[in-house]
């Protein structure tokens, strides 16, 4: 029964976990800002300062309650942005044929977009001065209004193109400010359960886009309600994240917190943070090659999941011929496997205190499984099923290499500095940007055929079920006579021999030939000339796109290979053995520094 209640207490933050290894040891540094002398706490209320709409910062941490709800707030509304962002990727063919876009175009868009929002992501770094909260709440309403009026009344290509482009700031400035705030709420001893969670942003997303997709794309036929839906979704979460997110002051979050029983001593250190000296020259402290150099392989290693969210409908409709609603319930198995990971293996990599072996173990997995998923390409007769098992096992690999990163990533930065979170994320954010946009130009290159499949396939295949007596007659004739026949002024002669050519191919009287070859004269000169012009070179496409998009998901598995020594960079221990000495340690010099405080500051935690 006792043990039960300590991880009770432990579930609600009201006591160290049992048997906790951590992730790295505390070390006071410049940085985290050792107590100089004992001051009293701040003042003001158990929970923060007075309520207000624009001042959100807390000057004390949150209840263990409110600090939850805290922590939902932010994933919710990193869930939804991304909802927002990806929810194109579900009706993409529909976009194209509404707008008559051609595929590079679109590609040249999803690039114009990631560039705004490596932009913004720059930006966000000034979050570490101005704060998270509002970035985030305000960030959200520009993205939702954009996605729910202006994307679905767009009426030209260049209109949905400006749309797009503000949902990607938007979006940058919250992929930053977000797990900002996330670390703030999360002591290292729980980082990886907690970014765990904010990673379920995207994947939770991706997720909502291929469920509400495949489920209503059937009766809600318009690819504009797909828009709609999200954007209404959005400016519901607006106003709850307008009325209830908030912030750590910047003298509580510029500090490192290990666990939350630390909440007291961080609280006396603040009084003697200068706020100044730790955030000067931000991008000096943090462009640096331990933040750089795994910021880039991370970014290589989700090229699957990029590529994923923008491709997987179009790939699996074009080379294996499902519909929309079936590509998009693969995505849901995809998203969904790795929702269930990113969070379990969140909780173990606390559990166990070492993150960078899961990681490890994890990235050598998804490499297999990439390298097998890319093998199918060139098996058109891969069934249904059988791709539901390698993306489950290939998403859940994946999610549980990326949780612990991220949480070890923000340790890493903390090592450098606590002050400057915001920054360090921006460096991340920014490079996944870059990676994105160089992805999304370099796939035609890849990938030549997909710019015919997608902009030609689809009409000459209505095309080909509208006139298939037609095409079937045209067949039938021998390409000599047939051009014979297609002259401005045919001999005489081509008329009867066509027909004899009909009889001979089709069995059927010389009557019916007749009618069947004046059925093909019939046929509108556009069509004719369309699937005169583009219906061999759909053929060519079709035939050479497995093996091209297979190229692809190869190069995807190559980043994969290139993320994992770059994990030996972050901060943190192998063996839970060193952790274990480590924490013991860091309790140690904990306990120092409480002794030394004022009795009236020393409250239950």
């Amino acid at each position: 029964m006792n043990g039960l209640r300590q991880w009770f207490l432990w579930l609600v933050g009201e006591e160290p976990r049992p048997r906790l290894v951590p992730a790295r040891a505390y070390v006071p540094t410049a940085q985290s800002a050792p107590a100089p002398a004992p001051t009293p706490a701040l003042t003001g209320p158990p929970g923060g300062r007075s309520f207000s709409l624009w001042d959100r910062k807390l000057d004390h941490y949150p209840s263990p309650r409110r600090r939850g709800f805290l922590l939902a707030m932010v994933v919710l509304t990193t869930i939804i942005t991304y909802y927002q962002q990806y929810v194109g990727g579900a009706v993409g063919p529909s976009i194209l044929a509404h707008f008559q876009m051609t595929f590079r175009f679109y590609l040249t868009i999803s690039v114009a977009s990631s560039v705004f929002g490596m932009a913004a992501s720059l930006l966000a770094g000034l979050a570490d001065r101005w704060g998270r909260a509002n970035m985030i709440v305000f960030g959200l309403l520009a993205a939702s209004l954009t996605t729910a009026f202006a994307v679905p009344l767009a009426k030209t290509e260049w209109q949905f193109a400006a749309a797009l482009c503000v949902i990607g700031f938007m979006e940058g400035v919250i992929l930053v400010a977000s797990p900002a705030l996330v670390r703030d709420f999360s002591p290292q001893v729980r980082r990886g359960a907690a970014m765990g969670f904010w990673t379920l942003g995207p994947v939770v997303a991706s997720l909502i886009v291929s469920e509400v997709a495949s489920n209503t794309l059937k009766s809600l036929h318009p690819w504009e309600d797909q828009y709609h839906i999200a954007g209404v979704t959005g400016l519901v979460m607006f106003v709850i994240a307008f009325l209830t997110l908030r912030e750590l002051s910047p003298q509580l979050r510029d500090q490192v917190l290990y666990s939350l029983r630390e909440r007291v001593v961080i609280e006396a250190r603040a009084r003697g943070l200068d706020i100044g000296a730790a955030t000067s020259k931000p991008w000096r402290q943090m462009v640096q090659w331990d933040i750089v150099v795994p910021a880039l392989g991370v970014s290589l290693f989700l090229l699957v999941y990029i590529s994923a969210v923008a491709f997987f409908v179009i790939y699996f409709s074009s080379v294996f011929g499902f519909t929309q609603a079936q590509s998009n319930g693969l995505g849901n198995w995809f998203w969904a496997a790795d929702a269930i990971t990113v969070v379990a293996v969140g909780f173990l990599s606390d559990r166990i205190g070492v993150r960078k072996p899961i990681m490890v173990v994890a990235a050598t997995i998804a490499v297999v499984m990439t390298a097998i998923f890319a093998t199918r390409a060139t098996h058109p007769a891969t069934s249904y099923d059988s791709f539901i098992v390698i993306l489950v096992v290939l998403s859940a690999s994946r999610g549980a290499a990326y949780a612990p990163w991220m949480a070890s990533f923000t340790e890493t930065i903390e090592h450098r500095n606590p002050a400057l979170v915001a920054t360090g994320l921006a460096v991340w954010g920014w490079t996944v940007r870059l990676v994105t946009a160089v992805a999304l130009l370099a796939l035609p290159f890849v990938v030549t055929s997909a710019t015919t499949i997608v902009d030609y396939a689809p009409q000459v295949q209505a095309l080909s079920i509208h006139y298939a007596p037609e095409i079937a007659t045209a067949k039938a004739i021998e390409p000599a006579t047939l051009k014979e026949l297609q002259s401005k002024s045919p001999p005489k002669s081509a008329i009867p021999l066509a027909v004899r050519q009909i009889v001979a191919t089709e069995h059927v009287t010389a009557s019916v030939a007749l009618q069947h070859l004046l059925a093909l004269r019939a046929l509108p000169a556009s069509d004719r000339a369309f699937l005169a012009a583009h219906g061999k070179q759909v053929l060519a496409a079709k035939e050479q796109s497995p093996k091209q998009w297979e190229h692809w998901w190869l190069i995807c598995m190559a980043g994969q290979l290139l993320f994992i020594p770059t994990i030996f960079l972050l901060v943190g221990r192998w063996r839970p053995s060193a952790a274990r000495r480590d924490l013991e340690e860091h309790d140690r010099l904990v306990e120092q520094e409480r002794a030394q405080l004022p009795e009236e500051v020393l409250v239950p935690v």
